[in-house]
């Protein structure tokens, strides 16, 4: 694995720290406290010669379009039907996608935030010299997480998430040759976050968000080394970038 991945795998287990003790702890706050100042006078106009914008509120719904790098972090070993080893790992590709969310807000400090994206994976069988094509599949990773937005009414708006992820694997392509079948089992997991809104003007905002998803798989499939089955972990990361608006 690159250093340029395992630098983001550290930034997310960093972002899984903080959102594991800022949400629950900020979420009874903004729960007591879902009228303030921001809600009074939404739009923020600073001192330094840039444009005003709006501040997040309750009930505000936002819509971002981002650009998605989905990094795999992925081991499993590749095992004949029956469980003994056959000297093989799943390599899974990283892929790049659009990517649309929706979040609502309950109040400025904390919201949900829905990601819909779909990839498309290469999946291989290796090692050392050994490189076994597997074939190819689509996955559907809808993601829901409950947010923190600690300062709603700041132009750079940091926030940490936490939810749960449901992955369903579909459009699975065996390679031909070598393995002549495949099939992949859907997957329940978690996610933690930490990005950043920074206001532009108005309701429009640039958003720099990082993920990290717990997800596995079982894979089974057949070939010419016979019947075979993998118990893969994905884990990918998520970088996203893009534009939002908040209505």
């Amino acid at each position: 694995m690159s250093s340029f991945k395992h630098s983001l795998v550290s930034s997310a287990a960093l972002a899984v720290v903080l959102a594991a003790f800022a949400v629950p702890a900020f979420a009874a706050k903004a729960a007591v406290s879902p009228v303030d100042a921001v809600a009074q006078n939404p739009v923020v106009a600073p001192n330094d010669g840039l444009p005003s914008f709006r501040a997040k509120q309750a009930g505000d719904i936002g819509v971002r379009l981002r650009g998605l790098g989905v990094l795999t972090d992925e081991s499993g070993e590749i095992t004949s039907a029956a469980g003994a080893p056959l000297g093989l790992n799943a390599e899974v590709t990283s892929e790049f996608v659009p990517e649309v969310d929706i979040s609502y807000f309950f109040t400025p400090y904390l919201a949900a935030e829905l990601v819909l994206a779909t990839t498309r994976h290469e999946v291989d069988a290796v090692a050392g010299g050994t490189h076994i094509p597997v074939g190819k599949v689509n996955l559907l990773p809808p993601t829901l997480t409950v947010q923190y937005h600690p300062m709603p009414s700041s132009r750079f708006s940091p926030y940490f998430g936490a939810g749960i992820n449901y992955t369903i694997f579909y459009n699975e392509d065996a390679a031909g040759g070598t393995i002549t079948s495949t099939s992949y089992d859907d997957s329940v997991g978690y996610a933690f976050q930490a990005g950043m809104d920074v206001a532009i003007s108005g309701n429009w905002s640039l958003n720099f968000d990082v993920k990290k998803v717990f997800l596995d798989t079982k894979v089974e499939g057949n070939g010419t080394i016979g019947p075979w089955k993998s118990d893969v972990d994905l884990n990918p990361v998520l970088v996203g970038f893009g534009l939002g608006y908040r209505f």
